[in-house]
């Protein structure tokens, strides 16, 4: 039962600080350079990491379908499979779990170090709210960048897919038709939810790790604590929201 209020807690003080957060909108414009560092931040240091890993799930993807689709005469389909998964699935679900490792752990230890140092009580005695100075350019930076690379992390993945498909001897299909393959049965629609699974991976990490950050107490000890507990928490809800975003998604289709 304890656990259960501690959860709960820490739901509504997330949804808090995101009213906290947006009700300072207006004043983003004022923050141009702050979000422009943090769109930086957010989306040029994590783009390395986002193409190779794609461009070798992509490759790792057509790879074992290729195998496993040459025993029923289906390899001419490896272009539809590695796109639509991609842009529907492991695409978003990846670039949630990259951004989580290498942008909201950044974020958790920033936010902690800040709240035990004292900073963030310093901003509230000069009367700046910090929902304003430090969560609102996060949240808009994610929202900017998180469909970039998404996309990205697509069109790496599918090129990966289709060097492997032409290159690998038992599958043997060009490019051309990999890609014919691709066009044929993806839309448009496949495309967007993608993106928009993304942009809610993404607000949900931000949030998730900036309430971590700024409810740290204690010693220096707690900030490494704090990136776990946020971390794992991002985690967690990018799996559990794939599901019901995903369900939501072909509901409305």
């Amino acid at each position: 039962m304890k656990y259960l209020s501690l959860v709960l807690g820490n739901i509504g003080g997330t949804l808090l600080l995101m009213v906290r957060a947006l009700k300072y909108t207006p004043t983003l414009p004022r923050q141009f350079p702050r979000f422009i560092e943090q769109c930086y931040l957010v989306g040029f240091t994590t783009l390395p990491i986002v193409t190779i890993l794609s461009f070798f799930i992509g490759s790792v993807l057509a790879l074992q379908s290729g195998y496993s689709m040459e025993n029923f005469g289906a390899k001419q389909f490896i272009g539809t499979l590695v796109g639509l998964t991609m842009a529907r699935e492991l695409g978003p679900v990846m670039v949630a779990v990259l951004v989580t490792g290498r942008v909201g752990s950044a974020i958790t230890a920033e936010l902690a170090s800040m709240k035990v140092y004292q900073e963030v009580d310093a901003l509230v005695t000069m009367n700046i709210p910090p929902e304003r100075m430090l969560v609102l350019p996060r949240l808009a930076a994610i929202i900017v960048m998180m469909p970039i690379l998404a996309v990205i992390a697509n069109l790496c993945g599918w090129y990966g897919g289709a060097l492997v498909c032409q290159y690998t001897h038992f599958i043997s299909v060009d490019s051309q038709a990999y890609f014919a393959a691709l066009k044929r049965f993806m839309e448009p629609k496949d495309i967007i939810d993608g993106l928009l699974k993304s942009e809610v991976f993404g607000f949900v990490i931000v949030l998730v790790c900036c309430y971590t950050g700024l409810s740290t107490r204690g010693g220096p000890r707690e900030i490494g604590a704090a990136v776990t507990k946020a971390v794992v928490a991002s985690l967690i809800l990018i799996l559990v929201l794939d599901y019901f975003v995903t369900k939501l998604l072909l509901f409305t289709t």
